[in-house]
Formats: structure tokens, sequence, C-alpha cells
């Protein structure tokens, strides 16, 4: 795997900002002809930098209007519960991120919901129905102030 040079992260940069544009743009922006430009995005992708390409969508325009952080802790943390708790909840739709954390809980999960009676429903019925459940603390998300899903690649 190749170390990552400026014109890499530039690259990065500005397919984190529009993963649409295309190979001709990019080499545009950058003052490159397209082939360079595209066997660099080629070995990007082939290296693992870029894990895949994506759209990102409007909670509010599909009608999730309540995103609620859970803390969960655990029962019991043998391997067997936490490889289950993480492929129970790994199916539940509306867990939209899910960490194994250090600290008072075991896992943070973010959850998107229409609103305040999907949210009581999601836990009384999904979350607790999951076995080994010891507690759950939610925190509710009154106002985004920054959402990104760029990272820093810049120097």
């Amino acid at each position: 795997m190749k170390t990552l040079d400026a014109l890499d992260r530039r690259i990065l940069d500005f397919l984190q900002q529009d993963a649409l544009l295309t190979n001709k743009e990019l080499a545009a922006r950058l003052n490159m002809s397209t082939t360079p430009v595209f066997e660099r995005i080629r070995r990007l992708e082939e290296d693992g930098y870029i894990r895949r390409y994506v759209a990102i969508l409007d909670k509010a325009k599909l009608g999730f209007q309540l995103t609620a952080y859970c803390n969960v802790q655990l029962k019991e943390h043998t391997q067997s519960f936490l490889k289950e708790f993480e492929a129970r909840v790994g199916a539940l739709p509306e867990v939209i991120e899910c960490y194994h954390i250090a600290g008072m809980y075991d896992y943070l999960l973010r959850v998107v919901v229409p609103d305040m009676d999907a949210y009581q429903n999601f836990i009384v019925h999904k979350l607790a129905d999951l076995p080994n459940i010891g507690n759950v603390q939610s925190s509710f998300v009154m106002t985004e102030i920054k959402y990104s899903t760029a990272l820093p690649v810049l120097e």
C-alpha cells in the first residue's frame, strides 16, 4: 500500500465533497489529464482508502425528525454476548451507527426515527427485547450544529 501524497489527498477531499465528480472534472480541478486521475482513484479504491460511494439523504425530508444517542450497558460481557448484541443491533434499521466504547457504557448507538412515539416503540419492542440489556441511557438531539461525513485529509 502506497503512502498518500498531496495529490491523493486532494482527490480524496474533492470526492468527499462530491463523489459524482467525473474523472474529467477532477482532472480539470487538479490541472492534470484524465488517465492519471483515473489510475489514482482506482489505486485509492484498491488500497481501501475509498471504501464505497454513497448518497447522503435528508433525514427530515424522509420523515426522520428525531435523532437519539443511546448508551447501552450490557449485563454480561462474554464474547458470545457481545457478538450476539452486535449482530442483532446491526440488523435494526433505526440504528444508523453503533460503536463499542470504553467507559461506563458498552455501546453507543445513533438512532433515527420519525418521532418520540416511534422512539419509545424502538426502545420497548426492539432494543429492550434483545438479550443481556442492562441499562439504556438516551440523549436527544435538539439542534444539529454540524454534520459531516468528510474526514480531514488535507495537510
